[in-house]
């Protein structure tokens, strides 16, 4: 041992009259050896930060990356979003800060499911690829369903989702992404924040609108602005890269797919039911699944004979999907973390846009049906054309009550049918308008329609019930034939703060006329813009019939007069 001391301290430590390569030696070798290290510790660096490495290392992972493989960001390596792009020496501490994972793993210390609460803020991870400020483009989606019937019918929902973003100076800082161009704050309550019961929002001029859930015993002064949080994209996006379809959906992919036939009778439905199943283990889940061959044996033996690897094809598939959602020793499947783009399986955009976060003006977050998307075109096979409503007009007083989604049920009468079709109105034949499955047939578990405390407030606001007068040849005045003609036919859109500001509803606002000046001359009804709008080519929303523009017309003549 003494000897290979001694001769490890004559290399690096050679005499002073000893050859220079003898003396160079030791700087070599140890330039060699740093290198070495360099060169290893950057590959580690490099296998450390690769997504095979945070997905397969440790087994509470399985089920993140499974999804991640999937994902959008499939492409995107696991430290772009959760360090974060940064110098190396911010990425290495805090990278140091996430050993205390391997602590826990190693003494099993952590929960299940697995969760990331210290995720780097948007502006950090999100908006170094996406700019909200540079987009402002809608976009048309076709969603493919399957019904729960014997023939597992089809049909099709589009709607055109409003994404909206840019800025208000070019014309945008619309839509979803207006959430993103404008500030906002919210009072998160649990890690999952599926409960907000105070939002703070911050408006151009510098004022700011405080909302309350009607629901929570809040008061907004005593919130401490530490405890809000600022609203960006990881607030809705949260699942994007680690999100596990719904049984329902997946089942309706895999069908639209044909890698389950839809010709097998009810498989939408016995699919579903086998994936939402109770099970024990992956062993136990994939035995109960196979159980579905004995049901067709059973309930169809014509169409089992004849088709057996139809059926065992599409149970291998449910096989497949239910191991790739379902992980049941780290307890996580698409139940366990709550996705917040939606509003169906969990609250959501609900968890604002519910309708009972109201302000001190008792005005509600808009809880709109096409504030975010347009209203849903469910078309099946037998039509041929479907036909998306966009709405670009003048809307009614009514529809521009924040509360008009919660009260809209209940001040359904004849004036609607000036803009939309309305029979059968609540139903769910999509026969009209107003009778949409896509809106009707599904119950909305997480909106608050039907809060006690809210219903109190909305039925102050309930708009009243316009009665058409009858013609019976009472003075030809605006109070006895005219104002109620008027009100009746008009009033819906030229009310208080009607369009264009224009007001029928009064006799001082009707003579006084809207944006664009008198609508009525005294003693000339050709030249009154009401007469030449209501005559024109071009029908009018509120259209009088001939009998009613004639009585008009004839007042008018007379001059107008209001008694």
């Amino acid at each position: 041992m003494r000897r290979v001391m001694n001769a490890i301290k004559r290399f690096f430590f050679p005499p002073h009259d000893a050859k220079f390569w003898v003396r160079i030696a030791p700087y070599t070798l140890l330039g060699i050896l740093t290198l070495i290290v360099l060169i290893g510790a950057a590959y580690g660096w490099e296998y450390t930060n690769s997504p095979a490495f945070c997905g397969t290392t440790c087994h509470t992972m399985p089920p993140e990356y499974t999804a991640y493989q999937v994902s959008p960001h499939a492409n995107i390596a696991c430290v772009e979003c959760h360090i974060g792009r940064a110098f190396i020496g911010t990425q290495v501490f805090r990278k140091a800060g996430d050993l205390k994972h391997v602590i826990y793993t190693v003494f099993k210390n952590y929960e299940y499911p697995i969760t990331a609460n210290d995720m780097r803020p948007a502006r950090e991870t999100c908006e170094k690829c996406h700019s909200p400020e540079k987009f402002s483009d809608d976009s048309l989606v076709e969603l493919k369903q399957f019904g729960s019937d014997k023939d597992n019918t089809p049909t099709t929902t589009y709607l055109v989702l409003k994404t909206g973003g840019g800025s208000a100076r070019t014309g945008g800082g619309k839509g979803i992404h207006w959430h993103i161009i404008n500030r906002i704050q919210y009072l998160p309550v649990g890690f999952s924040e599926q409960d907000i019961p105070y939002v703070r929002v911050y408006n151009e001029d510098g004022t700011v609108e405080e909302y309350v859930d009607v629901e929570k015993n809040i008061d907004p002064s005593s919130i401490k602005d530490s405890d809000l949080k600022e609203m960006d994209c990881l607030t809705c996006h949260n699942r994007i890269t680690h999100l596990v379809p719904q049984p329902e959906d997946a089942i309706n992919t895999l069908l639209d797919e044909q890698i389950i036939d839809s010709s097998i009778p009810e498989i939408r439905l016995k699919s579903v039911q086998v994936l939402r199943a109770t099970y024990a283990s992956q062993e136990q889940a994939s035995e109960g699944i196979a159980a579905l061959e004995d049901y067709y044996r059973v309930y169809y033996p014509s169409y089992y004979a004849a088709n057996l690897d139809k059926i065992q094809s599409a149970i291998t598939s449910i096989q497949s999907l239910f191991k790739q959602s379902v992980f049941i020793e780290q307890k996580s499947d698409w139940n366990s973390h709550p996705n917040n783009v939606g509003h169906k399986y969990s609250p959501g955009c609900f968890r604002c846009h519910d309708g009972k976060h109201l302000n001190t003006q008792q005005q509600a977050i808009r809880l709109e049906c096409n504030l975010c998307h347009s209203i849903p075109v469910v078309a099946n096979d037998q039509n041929f054309v479907a036909k998306i409503e966009i709405s670009r007009g003048p809307e009614p007083t009514t529809h521009r009550n924040p509360n008009w989604i919660a009260i809209h049920k209940d001040s359904i009468n004849t004036t609607c049918s000036k803009c939309h079709t309305t029979s059968n109105p609540g139903g769910t034949d999509n026969s009209s308008f107003c009778s949409n499955s896509a809106c009707h047939g599904n119950v909305w578990t997480y909106a608050g329609f039907d809060a006690p405390a809210l219903r109190e407030i909305l039925l102050s606001q309930l708009p009243p019930t316009p009665e058409v007068p009858v013609i019976s040849g009472g003075p030809l005045t605006y109070v006895g034939t005219i104002g109620p003609l008027l009100q009746a036919r008009c009033g819906g859109c030229h009310g208080d703060a009607g369009v264009q500001g224009l007001n029928l509803t009064t006799y001082q606002t009707t003579m006084n006329g809207g944006v664009n000046g008198p609508v009525i001359i005294p003693g000339d009804p050709a030249n009154s813009p009401i007469i030449q709008k209501q005559s024109g080519a071009q029908p009018h929303f509120a259209q009088l019939s001939p009998d009613e523009l004639a009585l008009v017309s004839d007042w008018i003549k007379a001059g107008a007069p209001e008694k």
